[in-house]
Protein backbone atom coordinates (compact mmCIF):
# COMPACT_ATOMS: atom_id res chain seq x y z
CA UNK A 1 0.00 0.00 0.00
CA UNK A 2 2.45 2.20 1.16
CA UNK A 3 4.12 2.34 -3.03
CA UNK A 4 1.09 2.55 -3.92
CA UNK A 5 0.38 5.67 -2.13
CA UNK A 6 3.71 7.00 -3.05
CA UNK A 7 3.05 6.27 -6.70
CA UNK A 8 0.27 8.60 -6.56
CA UNK A 9 1.71 11.56 -4.63
CA UNK A 10 4.17 11.55 -7.51
CA UNK A 11 1.02 11.64 -10.03
CA UNK A 12 -0.53 14.04 -9.06
CA UNK A 13 2.25 16.30 -7.89
CA UNK A 14 3.58 16.13 -11.11
CA UNK A 15 0.52 17.17 -12.65
CA UNK A 16 0.14 19.85 -10.33
CA UNK A 17 3.30 21.00 -11.17
CA UNK A 18 2.39 21.19 -14.74
CA UNK A 19 -0.57 23.17 -14.54
CA UNK A 20 -1.06 25.87 -16.61
CA UNK A 21 -0.98 29.04 -14.58
CA UNK A 22 -1.69 31.47 -17.44
CA UNK A 23 -4.93 29.61 -18.23
CA UNK A 24 -5.59 29.68 -14.55
CA UNK A 25 -4.81 33.57 -14.27
CA UNK A 26 -6.94 34.11 -16.78
CA UNK A 27 -9.81 32.92 -14.96
CA UNK A 28 -9.04 34.40 -12.15
CA UNK A 29 -9.36 37.64 -13.72
CA UNK A 30 -12.35 36.86 -15.22
CA UNK A 31 -14.11 35.76 -11.96
CA UNK A 32 -13.03 38.90 -10.36
CA UNK A 33 -14.55 40.87 -12.96
CA UNK A 34 -17.85 38.70 -12.31
CA UNK A 35 -17.84 39.60 -8.76
CA UNK A 36 -17.45 43.87 -9.98
CA UNK A 37 -19.73 43.42 -12.55
CA UNK A 38 -22.64 41.23 -10.73
CA UNK A 39 -21.90 38.43 -13.42
CA UNK A 40 -23.04 35.35 -13.15
CA UNK A 41 -20.99 32.09 -13.09
CA UNK A 42 -22.33 28.87 -13.93
CA UNK A 43 -20.28 25.59 -13.51
CA UNK A 44 -21.15 21.51 -14.57
CA UNK A 45 -19.85 18.13 -15.10
CA UNK A 46 -21.21 14.55 -14.50
CA UNK A 47 -20.37 12.54 -11.70
CA UNK A 48 -17.44 13.21 -9.67
CA UNK A 49 -17.17 16.03 -11.75
CA UNK A 50 -20.73 17.12 -11.14
CA UNK A 51 -19.84 17.25 -6.87
CA UNK A 52 -16.73 19.06 -7.59
CA UNK A 53 -18.86 21.99 -9.11
CA UNK A 54 -21.45 21.80 -6.19
CA UNK A 55 -18.39 21.67 -3.93
CA UNK A 56 -16.71 25.12 -5.70
CA UNK A 57 -20.18 26.69 -6.10
CA UNK A 58 -20.05 26.83 -2.00
CA UNK A 59 -16.76 28.09 -1.95
CA UNK A 60 -17.32 30.77 -4.43
CA UNK A 61 -20.50 31.48 -2.70
CA UNK A 62 -19.54 31.44 0.45
CA UNK A 63 -16.35 30.44 1.24
CA UNK A 64 -14.71 33.90 -0.37
CA UNK A 65 -17.26 36.12 1.38
CA UNK A 66 -18.68 34.68 4.27
CA UNK A 67 -20.57 38.11 4.52
CA UNK A 68 -21.24 38.11 1.13
CA UNK A 69 -20.13 41.51 0.18
CA UNK A 70 -17.83 40.21 -2.50
CA UNK A 71 -19.08 36.67 -3.23
CA UNK A 72 -19.93 35.45 -6.83
CA UNK A 73 -23.26 35.10 -8.15
CA UNK A 74 -22.88 31.29 -8.84
CA UNK A 75 -24.64 27.98 -10.06
CA UNK A 76 -23.75 24.67 -9.83
CA UNK A 77 -25.72 23.31 -12.44
CA UNK A 78 -26.22 19.90 -11.37
CA UNK A 79 -27.54 20.63 -7.73
CA UNK A 80 -30.88 20.82 -8.92
CA UNK A 81 -31.94 16.90 -8.87
CA UNK A 82 -35.67 17.98 -9.53
CA UNK A 83 -34.27 19.68 -12.72
CA UNK A 84 -31.84 17.49 -13.91
CA UNK A 85 -34.13 14.51 -13.85
CA UNK A 86 -36.73 16.50 -15.21
CA UNK A 87 -34.99 17.68 -18.31
CA UNK A 88 -33.05 14.29 -18.40
CA UNK A 89 -36.35 12.52 -19.05
CA UNK A 90 -38.49 14.91 -21.09
CA UNK A 91 -35.33 16.67 -23.26
CA UNK A 92 -32.74 14.06 -22.97
CA UNK A 93 -29.41 13.91 -20.56
CA UNK A 94 -27.41 15.69 -23.68
CA UNK A 95 -29.81 18.69 -22.76
CA UNK A 96 -29.60 18.80 -19.00
CA UNK A 97 -27.12 21.85 -18.54
CA UNK A 98 -27.60 23.37 -22.27
CA UNK A 99 -31.38 23.96 -21.37
CA UNK A 100 -30.68 25.50 -17.75
CA UNK A 101 -28.11 28.05 -19.86
CA UNK A 102 -30.34 28.89 -22.02
CA UNK A 103 -33.10 29.66 -19.46
CA UNK A 104 -30.87 31.62 -17.17
CA UNK A 105 -27.81 32.89 -18.99
CA UNK A 106 -26.95 36.16 -20.35
CA UNK A 107 -24.12 37.67 -22.40
CA UNK A 108 -20.59 37.91 -20.31
CA UNK A 109 -21.95 35.40 -17.77
CA UNK A 110 -19.58 32.93 -17.32
CA UNK A 111 -19.35 29.10 -17.87
CA UNK A 112 -16.78 26.59 -16.12
CA UNK A 113 -16.90 23.07 -16.68
CA UNK A 114 -15.22 20.03 -15.09
CA UNK A 115 -14.72 17.03 -17.42
CA UNK A 116 -12.68 14.37 -17.33
CA UNK A 117 -12.86 13.55 -21.05
CA UNK A 118 -14.46 17.03 -22.28
CA UNK A 119 -16.71 14.59 -24.72
CA UNK A 120 -19.64 14.59 -22.46
CA UNK A 121 -22.56 14.98 -24.89
CA UNK A 122 -24.24 17.39 -22.24
CA UNK A 123 -20.76 19.40 -21.50
CA UNK A 124 -19.82 20.19 -25.67
CA UNK A 125 -23.89 21.28 -26.08
CA UNK A 126 -23.32 23.53 -22.56
CA UNK A 127 -19.87 24.81 -24.27
CA UNK A 128 -21.93 25.42 -27.44
CA UNK A 129 -24.96 27.68 -26.08
CA UNK A 130 -21.97 29.56 -24.01
CA UNK A 131 -20.99 30.48 -27.47
CA UNK A 132 -24.58 31.32 -28.70
CA UNK A 133 -25.11 33.13 -25.91
CA UNK A 134 -22.08 35.21 -25.91
CA UNK A 135 -20.96 33.70 -22.55
CA UNK A 136 -17.14 33.31 -21.56
CA UNK A 137 -16.38 29.77 -21.17
CA UNK A 138 -13.62 28.16 -19.44
CA UNK A 139 -13.19 23.54 -19.27
CA UNK A 140 -11.07 22.04 -16.97
CA UNK A 141 -10.27 18.76 -18.58
CA UNK A 142 -8.30 15.97 -18.16
CA UNK A 143 -7.76 13.40 -20.66
CA UNK A 144 -7.23 14.25 -24.15
CA UNK A 145 -9.70 17.50 -23.56
CA UNK A 146 -11.78 16.08 -26.02
CA UNK A 147 -14.27 18.36 -27.38
CA UNK A 148 -14.38 20.76 -24.38
CA UNK A 149 -11.11 21.74 -24.94
CA UNK A 150 -11.04 23.47 -28.28
CA UNK A 151 -14.65 24.41 -27.52
CA UNK A 152 -14.29 26.65 -24.52
CA UNK A 153 -12.35 29.84 -24.83
CA UNK A 154 -9.84 28.97 -22.15
CA UNK A 155 -8.85 25.50 -21.00
CA UNK A 156 -6.86 24.43 -17.97
CA UNK A 157 -5.59 21.01 -19.24
CA UNK A 158 -3.72 18.24 -18.04
CA UNK A 159 -2.89 15.40 -19.82
CA UNK A 160 -3.75 12.61 -17.41
CA UNK A 161 -5.17 9.46 -18.04
CA UNK A 162 -6.34 8.97 -14.45
CA UNK A 163 -10.36 9.86 -13.98
CA UNK A 164 -9.31 10.38 -10.19
CA UNK A 165 -6.06 12.33 -10.36
CA UNK A 166 -8.05 14.12 -13.22
CA UNK A 167 -10.76 15.10 -10.64
CA UNK A 168 -8.28 16.19 -8.30
CA UNK A 169 -6.99 18.71 -10.54
CA UNK A 170 -10.49 20.07 -11.04
CA UNK A 171 -10.37 20.87 -7.03
CA UNK A 172 -7.49 22.23 -6.73
CA UNK A 173 -7.52 24.55 -9.44
CA UNK A 174 -10.82 25.08 -7.84
CA UNK A 175 -9.26 26.02 -4.32
CA UNK A 176 -6.51 27.72 -5.98
CA UNK A 177 -8.56 30.33 -7.45
CA UNK A 178 -10.74 30.58 -4.11
CA UNK A 179 -7.56 31.36 -2.02
CA UNK A 180 -6.67 34.04 -4.81
CA UNK A 181 -10.27 35.12 -4.88
CA UNK A 182 -10.01 35.96 -1.00
CA UNK A 183 -7.09 37.65 -1.27
CA UNK A 184 -7.53 39.73 -4.24
CA UNK A 185 -11.02 41.08 -3.39
CA UNK A 186 -9.98 41.88 0.37
CA UNK A 187 -7.70 44.68 -1.12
Amino acid sequence: MKAFIEQYQSRLAAQIAALDSDAIEQLAVTLIDCVKHQRQVFICGNGGSAGNAMHLANDFLYGISPDGSRALNVEALPANSAVVTCLGNDIGYANIFAHQLKVKAKADDVLIVLSGSGNSENIVAALNVAKETGMKSFAIVGFTGGKARTLADCSIYNEIHDMQVAEDLQLIVGHMLMQYLCEALAK
